[in-house]
């Protein structure tokens, strides 16, 4: 192998599938009354859920939390548990009527961000993989060229891809301000190292 050039090729796309961080989280004066309310309040939500319209499989929890907290330890003030699930939206349309059902569940509710991702990002990895290899091609003929010898075949490729779920960590009002969840578009993008030979 006589050349290793790098290229790189980047293609943005449309996520069209949002992770909700959603779940429940309640302080009582003991921890037998805090786990009891949470789990109430747990399986309203994913009553709530339900008739909205989100699948059982689309629905998965993500925390089960209980324990005291101090006013100045160790004196136990109250003690704290939480429920977190992440619930899946396949439907961006129907993106803000999910968390407005997550917020109506009552004082309980808390909404912990989104991430936004692909459901296929075949078709864009494609288009970056053949511009990343086309740079690299451009790049080995060039340094050929300098080089004044004729560039021969491909011995090696190496990949590297980069992209995934776009988070957003943010606070969300939109049981009051009926602000739209925009998921905007997301980089997907391949570096490829490839070795030449120089031709005979």
């Amino acid at each position: 192998m006589d050349i290793t050039v790098v290229g790189e090729g980047a293609v943005l796309a449309a996520p069209d599938i949002l992770r909700l961080h959603a779940g429940v989280e309640v302080r009582r004066a003991s921890a037998a009354e805090a786990f009891t309310a949470v789990r109430a309040a747990a399986a309203r939500l994913a009553e709530a859920l339900s008739r909205a319209g989100t699948a059982a499989h689309d629905v998965r929890t993500v925390e089960l939390s209980l324990g005291p907290e101090y006013e100045a330890y160790p004196k136990v003030t109250s003690y704290r548990a939480a429920q977190g699930v992440e619930v899946v939206v396949r439907d961006l349309a129907r993106a803000d009527h999910v968390i407005d059902t997550v917020a109506g569940v009552g004082e309980e509710a808390r909404l912990n961000g989104v991430a936004f991702e692909l459901s296929d990002p075949s078709a864009p990895l494609r288009e970056a993989r053949t511009r990343a290899f086309r740079e690299a091609a451009a790049k080995a003929a060039q340094y050929a060229e300098l080089a004044g010898r004729p560039l021969g075949r491909v011995v090696s490729v190496k990949e590297e891809v980069r992209g995934g779920p776009v988070p957003m960590r943010a606070a969300l009002e939109a049981a009051e301000t009926r602000a739209s969840v925009s998921p905007g578009r997301q980089t997907l993008s391949v570096t490829v190292e490839v070795g030449y030979d120089f031709a005979a």
